[in-house]
């Protein structure tokens, strides 16, 4: 009998600890006929044998597809709203050059919001005029970048911005497209840290300073006004968020709009996924059709045409469609309430996957090298790391015989696990494949230790012990 004492409410026991929740897997994923995973048509043995693990894996053919559906969800919703959308890809879930080429095959912009990430769009060649600028403190060189490559939206984050990219636009001889970021109000159901349109933190500007901070762009001759953009918070399951947020946005859009035309309505992204076999999001296509209903009945109350509408989904795009291979080192059963917790320990941990000690996040362990008839077994999936937060899955059944070599997997990784990822106790960081149709290929390198230590200034083949505790600086060298 598993033990259930020490596990969350919402996590039953399942009759079969083999079984593949359908709504956490890569729609495709299965098991063979020896019971191994597959992803992507190819069984996730050969691809730990093949790269090794810890090893990100993406399913392609999940990814684009996933991205052609919330599109077309959005294009449905805003035609029978009378308007028009944009879709950006939203870059901080995991961005790499395979992943802006698919999703702008699939028809979307793609969302950045640092140097870096800009850079990665328009080295896979994303076009400039379909990239959106993110940023709560984007550099001044970052804004000059972004103006220069000709990006089709800057969006203000805060007033100080208002002028540094005016400045910016004018030196260059162009008129800079801007949104400008507003904070509803709206306070998303989820993690603290997620949650991203109350006052009290770093982005954007008070809904009650709206009007004024976008007549202040409009003063700006550099400047053209898009319309206001705002982001509630992540793991969003429904539209009754996105609602409300939008009805307190049209008052101050109808308010400028009185003024001269706010052609745009971004409200942004944060749409969830099913990580556990108990989650249960509302299908993207009610969502898109209840937040474009809502924002034509409050143009309509509000006597304003309908904006062109925008929105930002990452996680919803390239979650499902990732999972990740660790190869299990322990398995160590630790006696509580009355039952047993089976402790596995895996080669990777909070270096690859840092959401569950940041947030708290859940996630769906799954055996992947066989099945097994064994009753289930209350697991916690832990990394490697000298931290005892260093928890991959924090509960979830494996088959009771779980052990060393066994090779596990963790759905919904797609997103915020490699963009997450660091070398804590110097581990590298693993490889991203994608899998299509049978074929797998590197689509980011994995690290290696010999990459670590290149980054060691003291461990530099030319350095001497006498400049192991020596700085150089513009002016030169000194102590």
């Amino acid at each position: 009998m598993a033990s259930t004492a020490a596990a969350p409410g919402w996590l039953r026991v399942p009759d079969d600890a083999n079984a593949l929740a359908p709504q956490v897997w890569p729609e495709r994923a299965h098991r063979d006929a020896d019971g191994r995973l597959v992803v992507g048509g190819i069984a996730t043995t050969e691809l730990a044998t093949r790269f090794g693990t810890p090893l990100y894996v993406i399913d392609e053919s999940d990814a684009r597809a996933r991205a052609a559906r919330i599109l077309a969800a959005f294009e449905a919703a805003a035609a029978s709203a009378g308007t028009d959308v944009t879709v950006y890809y939203a870059g901080k879930a995991f961005l790499s050059g395979a992943i802006v080429r698919w999703v702008t095959e699939a028809g979307l912009a793609v969302d950045v919001c640092t140097g870096g990430e800009l850079a990665v769009a328009l080295a896979a060649g994303a076009d400039p005029a379909r990239i959106g600028f993110h940023g709560n403190n984007k550099s001044l060189a970052e804004i000059e970048r972004a103006v220069a490559a000709g990006v089709g939206a800057i969006i203000i984050d805060s007033e100080v911005e208002i002028e540094r990219v005016a400045d910016a636009a004018a030196r260059a001889g162009r008129v800079q497209r801007v949104r400008l970021r507003v904070n509803s109000g709206v306070h998303a159901s989820t993690h603290e840290f997620l949650a991203t349109a109350h006052e009290d933190q770093k982005f954007g500007v008070s809904l009650e300073r709206a009007v004024e901070i976008g007549t202040r762009i409009r003063s700006h001759p550099s400047l053209d006004f898009l319309g206001l953009h705002c982001h509630i918070g992540s793991q969003i399951f429904d539209s009754a968020g996105f609602a409300e947020s939008a009805a307190r946005l049209l008052a101050a859009h109808a308010e400028l709009a009185s003024v001269s035309p706010v052609p745009e309505l971004n409200l942004g992204g944060g749409f969830g996924i099913a990580y556990t076999s108990a989650d249960d999001p509302t299908p993207i296509e009610e969502i898109a059709l209840g937040i474009a209903e809502a924002v034509a009945d409050g143009c309509r109350d509000r006597g304003v045409p309908v904006p062109k509408l925008a929105f930002e989904p990452g996680r919803a795009i390239i979650g499902p469609a990732g999972v990740t291979l660790y190869t299990v080192g322990t398995v160590k059963p630790v006696p509580i309430d009355g039952g047993w917790r089976h402790y596995v320990s895996v080669d990777g941990g909070m270096s690859d996957n840092a959401r569950t000690a940041l947030y708290g996040a859940d996630y769906t362990v799954r055996l992947a090298s066989r099945v097994s008839d064994e009753p289930p077994a209350l697991v916690r999936v832990a990394g490697k790391h000298c931290e005892s937060g260093d928890i991959v899955v924090d509960a979830d059944y494996l088959p009771h015989d779980i052990a060393p070599g066994d090779l596990v997997a963790v759905a919904a990784t797609g997103a915020y696990c490699w963009s997450l990822a660091n070398n804590y106790n110097h581990v590298p960081r693993p490889p991203v494949v994608a899998v299509r149709d049978g074929v797998a290929r590197v689509i980011v390198h994995g690290e290696t230790e010999a990459g670590l230590l290149a980054r060691d200034a003291a461990l530099e083949a030319s350095d001497g012990p006498e400049n192991a505790d020596r700085t150089t600086t513009p002016e030169g060298p000194h102590a």
